[in-house]
């Protein structure tokens, strides 16, 4: 934006358009923002862009927080369980294998 506004000095423009030379994107950018007349236009539609990632943004992390397990607790239990049914089940199938033989 201070590029825009004439506010850099000459050594930071010469940076900055080196910068630009490498990078496609960010030079095509530049040109489109420069095409615009108004430049006050230019800072609205910024801070609308940026509102509406933030909003996005926001939006997905509250997703995630709520996938995320809050209490594993139980799940330790009920893993824990499942482990001593199953060393159960093995002694008592070759307990019985043994009183059968």
């Amino acid at each position: 934006m201070s590029y825009l506004n004439d506010k850099l000095s000459k050594d930071e423009i010469h940076e900055l358009e080196e910068q630009l030379i490498d990078n496609d994107f960010e030079n095509e950018a530049l040109e489109g923002l420069q095409a615009i007349k108004n430049k006050q236009q230019i800072n609205h539609t910024v801070e609308m862009l940026n509102y509406e990632l933030k909003k996005k943004t926001a939006k997905k992390k509250a997703f995630r927080k709520r996938l995320d397990i809050k209490d594993q607790t139980w799940l330790y239990i009920a893993v824990f369980l499942v482990l001593l049914l199953v060393v159960m089940a093995y002694f008592v199938i070759h307990y019985l294998k043994a009183k059968g033989q």
